[in-house]
């Protein structure tokens, strides 16, 4: 009797307890412990355990879109522009930002039809406040300046001197130079950087200012100014910093411009074959890293400041041993004397509850940081390309902060981008890639830190659609799926001692000649106002 009716009972055991086992197994939440940095009683930094929440592989996913989008348009000569961006942070808030813009030139212009297209990533430290001002400001800047530029004519001068120098003038007169050459271009966009940072820089110079009357300046007495609704809004920017890459694309040149201020990183694959149909990636590197590990970064800023400062202008590969980028907009502790330092600090933060810390030790004759970039133009064609195989596209251009750069060299870059473009899909381990992936070293990178990376093991991942979150689960993991979920588990401050905020953008462009390139249709809003 007990052994028949055992049996019954037996199956409804397995078929309640196993799925109550799974249901345990997969709801409970899981967890890992980490050593962590904190402070004892005394003030003096210890190690300690941490538990932390270990995020499942659909949240670490849903991280890694959370901030990605995409987009695509034509154009009347048949290409089709494709790009990419996202974001991940490590910061609470994130303090990258990132911007774009797509610009018809004017009709009137003489290089019409053709477009400009603005595509940045800005790097924040000490705050988000610089990076998201930069996302509203900076493009506009630019184009502002090219603007000028482009449509400024020279105004013929009149008078007696004139018209004698014409009389008796002997050589035929020079012809009038190209607005539109590289090099005024380039001039161009360097002046709206430094332009920016210098409104950027003196705007709580002019709200003091405008709140100085006659008997304050009489007195010597200094207004509290800390409630001024300008107050935060133009000292947080200025006192926090960022980094900004900007690429420019001329189309109705074709040239490309890389504009770079602090150490975020331009590269490029070209897609390049041999003679017996043999192709690779070729790595261009656009810009260099710019922090005092760069020797000509080293050279810069120990020439503009004394010959005693030489050992300490730069200090462990940072400015004045503190900050890593040697060019950043705002970072006005670098840049402003100490008396206006000490005044605007008065007149604006102390009564906010968030004083400007004192500037370095070493700080003698500033500005010691500059947020003038570097420049550079090609042609961006890059020369006759063929397309690969499988691919869509021949060409590509990867901007990207250092988060992404800590953790990834420009050839593994240029290898995943690659990959992604040929349409692999799922795990390959690091030694297979190069296999089906090949890359070639064009343009070398100048690395701006002191950052050991052991790629050599592991396996990467192809599993995103946007190519931007793709490079950046494999900057962070890649393959090993619990180690990718154990970095991004980690929460804000702590997340900052292991990785940095990354944000990635990645253009790429179809001549309208690759047998395989999809229709991309745009709506109006996709072209910006004219140039």
């Amino acid at each position: 009797m007990l052994r028949r009716a055992w049996k019954p009972l037996a199956a409804t055991t397995v078929l309640i307890g196993t799925p109550s086992y799974l249901y345990y197994t997969f709801t409970k939440q899981q967890t890992f412990d980490l050593a962590v940095k904190v402070r004892g009683a005394d003030g003096t930094p210890i190690m300690t355990n941490r538990t932390f929440s270990l995020l499942s592989q659909h949240a670490v996913k849903d991280r890694l879109i959370e901030n990605a989008s995409s987009d695509s348009f034509s154009r009347p000569d048949s290409t089709i522009w494709r790009y990419a961006t996202a974001s991940v942070a490590a910061n609470d808030p994130l303090e990258d930002a990132h911007a774009d813009a797509i610009i018809a030139r004017d009709p009137s212009d003489p290089s019409a039809p053709g477009d400009w297209l603005f595509f940045t990533v800005m790097d924040g430290h000490g705050g988000p406040h610089t990076s998201r001002l930069l996302s509203k400001t900076l493009i506009s800047a630019v184009v502002l300046e090219l603007s000028s530029l482009i449509h400024s004519q020279d105004v013929p001068k009149s008078g007696l001197l004139e018209k004698l120098k014409l009389i008796f003038r002997t050589s035929s007169p020079k012809s009038r130079e190209d607005p539109q050459n590289p090099e005024r271009i380039s001039f161009a966009i360097r002046n709206a950087f430094t332009k920016l940072d210098q409104e950027l820089i003196n705007a709580p110079l002019s709200v003091l200012a405008a709140n100085l009357d006659a008997d304050s300046i009489k007195k010597n007495s200094l207004p509290d100014l800390s409630k001024h609704p300008l107050a935060l809004q133009t000292m947080l920017p200025a006192v926090s910093g960022s980094c900004a890459l900007m690429a420019v694309f001329d189309t109705a040149h074709r040239h490309l411009y890389v504009a770079c201020s602090g150490d975020s990183r331009a590269v490029a694959g070209i897609w390049e074959e041999n003679e017996q149909g043999q192709g690779s990636w070729r790595v261009e590197v656009l810009s260099e890293d710019q922090t005092g590990r760069n020797p000509s970064e080293l050279r810069r800023i120990q020439s503009e400041h004394p010959p005693d400062e030489a050992g300490s202008v730069i200090r462990a590969g940072r400015v004045l041993g503190g900050l890593e980028p040697s060019r950043a907009f705002g970072d006005a502790r670098y840049k402003w004397p100490r008396d206006v330092q000490d005044v605007l600090n008065r007149a604006f933060l102390v009564g906010n509850d968030q004083p400007l810390r004192p500037p370095p030790s070493s700080f003698k004759t500033p500005p010691y940081v500059t947020a003038t970039p570097v420049v550079t133009h090609r042609d961006f064609d890059f020369g006759s390309v063929p397309r690969p195989s499988r691919s869509p596209a021949s060409r590509f251009v990867v901007l990207a902060t250092d988060g992404l750069w800590d953790k990834l060299s420009s050839e593994d870059v240029v290898a995943l981008v690659g990959g992604h473009l040929k349409g692999l899909k799922g795990v390959v381990s690091k030694t297979a890639l190069p296999e089906l992936v090949s890359t070639t070293s064009g343009a070398p990178t100048v690395e701006g830190k002191d950052k050991k990376r052991n790629n050599s093991s592991g396996s990467w991942s192809f599993e995103d659609e946007n190519v931007s979150s793709h490079l950046i689960r494999n900057a962070f993991g890649g393959g090993d799926a619990e180690s990718l979920r154990k970095l991004m588990s980690i929460p804000a401050p702590i997340a900052r001692s292991y990785r940095d905020d990354t944000t990635v953008t990645v253009v790429w462009w179809e001549d309208g000649q690759e047998g395989n390139a999809k229709t991309a249709t745009f709506s109006s809003d996709n072209i910006k106002a004219k140039l």
